[in-house]
């Protein structure tokens, strides 16, 4: 029901930035909170940040705190995830996905995208 398409991603050397895009289509889009995950090869996913479309409240995971910016644009239906600083353990395949509560795992959230890749070189 309800489609994410991330983009932005690419291969940016370390200490450098990049800005993710997730666009979100679908009838349901605007009571479900938007987060990003990351997988890196072999690894379990993480989750990075949340945003809430309705009001915006944002939360982000300890080890991104200060390097990265959720935000919503609820006219574009569009969430960002800015990132700062990147480091190489930064590198992992990004994801949006979409739930009914910021507070969820990777296993509550209901929709997501196909991922856009970041590599981050040293």
């Amino acid at each position: 029901q309800v489609q994410l398409v991330e983009s932005g991603g690419g291969l940016v050397q370390a200490g450098g930035s990049l800005r993710l895009s997730c666009a979100a289509s679908g009838r349901t889009f605007s009571r479900y909170v938007m987060a990003w995950f990351r997988q890196a090869p072999g690894k379990e996913r993480e989750r990075v940040s949340c945003t809430s479309a309705s009001d915006g409240v944002t939360y982000s995971e300890n080890s991104v705190q200060g390097r990265v910016t959720i935000s919503n644009d609820r006219a574009k239906n569009t969430v960002y995830l800015q990132m700062s600083t990147l480091l190489p353990d930064d590198t992992a395949v990004y994801y949006c996905a979409a739930t009914i509560w910021c507070g969820l795992g990777a296993a509550g959230y209901d929709y997501w995208g196909r991922g856009t890749p970041v590599t981050v070189s040293s």
